[in-house]
């Protein structure tokens, strides 16, 4: 049965969600389907300057990147799809549009089974170097969230599972704001918090969602557009 990752990894809660998140997060494999939300972001980046010589190194990565900005536009596509390892999957790409610079934030969430039901792991990063847990609930509002949890780092053939000290949580918020504009708007926010460090990243904003055709429609369950693939996979969790 193709059901929606945020569904099965929520269960019954799923349909605690406001209609419009139940909506944003039903895409399936072979949809023939993709998702296109733009909008603008009132915060995004790290605000720590000192940082930035470190997140610089890092930005080749597609994850962390040094600008902090304000009234920030942005574009991000939701792509449902298999992994080449079978698993059902939605592929996040972000492009940020800083002024002189367009940078670009992306990640593939897997579904996969536990002794105790679905899980949600996280794939980070152009290389999908980094993974975690990914802990749903739904709000008394309707509202998502969504905590990541206990982060790996893949180096070769070594995986890394990174102590609580070093660890960096993201604390993720997305709802549905019927009072934003003419029509209403999706919101979301999220803060990535290092111990050791604080604040790493912040996005925070509003954008409208469609849903568009793949061109040529495709309707393979393991489709993803080629600028939207990583340079490598992960299959180890």
């Amino acid at each position: 049965m193709n059901i929606p990752i945020y569904q099965q990894a929520l269960g019954g809660d799923f349909n605690r969600l406001q209609p419009e998140l139940r909506d944003y997060f039903s895409l399936v494999p072979g949809s023939g389907q993709y998702g296109v939300g733009e909008g603008v972001f009132d915060v995004v980046g790290c605000r720590q300057r000192w940082l930035s010589p470190l997140l610089r190194l890092t930005s080749g990565e597609e994850a962390f990147f040094p600008e902090y900005g304000e009234s920030i536009p942005f574009r991000i596509e939701n792509h449902a799809h298999q992994d080449p390892f079978g698993r059902s999957s939605l592929t996040a790409r972000r492009e940020i549009r800083f002024p002189g610079r367009t940078r670009i934030f992306q990640d593939t969430t897997s579904v996969t089974d536990l002794d105790n039901g679905p899980q949600l792991v996280d794939y980070v990063g152009r290389y999908r170097r980094v993974v975690t847990d990914l802990n749903l609930s739904a709000t008394a509002e309707g509202r998502l969230r969504g905590v990541s949890d206990g982060s790996r780092l893949f180096i070769g053939p070594l995986r890394l599972a990174l102590p609580a000290a070093l660890d960096a949580k993201a604390y993720a918020e997305q709802w549905w704001d019927a009072s934003a504009g003419v029509n209403g708007k999706h919101r979301i926010q999220v803060k990535v918090i290092q111990p050791q460090l604080g604040l790493v990243l912040v996005y925070a904003g509003s954008f409208d969602y469609r849903l568009r055709p793949y061109s040529g429609g495709s309707s393979a369950q393991s489709y993803l557009p080629p600028y939207a693939q990583p340079d490598r996979w992960e299959r180890r969790t």
